[in-house]
């Protein structure tokens, strides 16, 4: 069997499947196996010695395997810049987010924040260290309802019946997302962005198709920017995450 083992972050999903979708139309042949989720959790996939082909993380991670000598050095290809945004279910009032103040209001007045859990996730570290920017840790830590990745958290989202619910997850699961709506990026002066990128894995069984995938994903540059993903310019800083 012709397997193709791809392990990606959920906030490159809907990129990355689209470029499966065509891989298996042109290879009828080639079963695709993906697997997406919380950065932490898939990194931990790798480590552990999961068969893999590409792999879809942040820069920061990427960087990590690479040092491991489980990603092939110089196969790193970016494809984008990614901020984190909050988002309802459709029907419900948009919160006011478009400043530091109108966020804490709305956040204050929230009876649940959904999130990925913040051991393995971006967003829920993000909305952790918003929190204690705006000094309303103990208030909010009670009302966070952790999940195990943004996808999960839109869906526990949806599912909710409570009219002063929000979720916080990377702008790119949200923009992909039907069952949620989203309200805006948090505000500039409490953003944080991440790079994401993709690389071939240093066990890839097919590391040419690997490397011709990655292209097709990062060539693919309006697609990237409509799912949310911004450009990458030298001053943009990870913040660790």
């Amino acid at each position: 069997m012709d397997v193709f083992n791809i392990y990606g972050a959920g906030a490159a999903q809907a990129v990355v499947e689209s470029v499966v979708q065509s891989l298996q139309r042109e290879n009828s042949g080639v079963v695709v196996r993906s697997r997406y989720g919380a950065v932490q959790a898939m990194k931990a996939c790798i480590l552990a010695g999961e068969d893999a082909d590409v792999v879809v993380l942040t820069d920061r991670l990427i960087d990590e395997l690479t040092e491991k000598n489980l990603i092939l050095s110089g196969s790193c290809r970016e494809l984008g810049v990614v901020g984190t945004g909050m988002a309802v279910r459709p029907g419900l009032p948009l919160p006011m987010v478009c400043s530091a103040q109108s966020l804490r209001a709305s956040l204050l007045a929230c009876s649940r924040v959904v999130c990925p859990d913040p051991a393995t996730a971006t967003a829920g570290k993000v909305l952790l260290q918003v929190l204690a920017q705006l000094d309303i840790s103990a208030q909010l830590l009670p009302r966070l309802h952790f999940c195990s990745s943004g996808y999960d958290a839109m869906a526990q989202l949806a599912r909710g019946t409570g009219q002063h619910e929000i979720g916080v997850m990377q702008m790119t699961e949200i923009i992909a997302s039907r069952a949620v709506l989203l309200v805006g990026p948090l505000p500039d002066e409490l953003q944080s962005t991440v790079i994401y990128s993709a690389a071939v894995a240093t066990h890839a069984r097919s590391p040419e198709r690997a490397r011709q995938f990655i292209h097709q994903l990062t060539a693919q540059k309006d697609v990237l920017r409509a799912a949310g993903f911004g450009d990458c310019p030298a001053r943009v800083e990870t913040q660790g995450l």
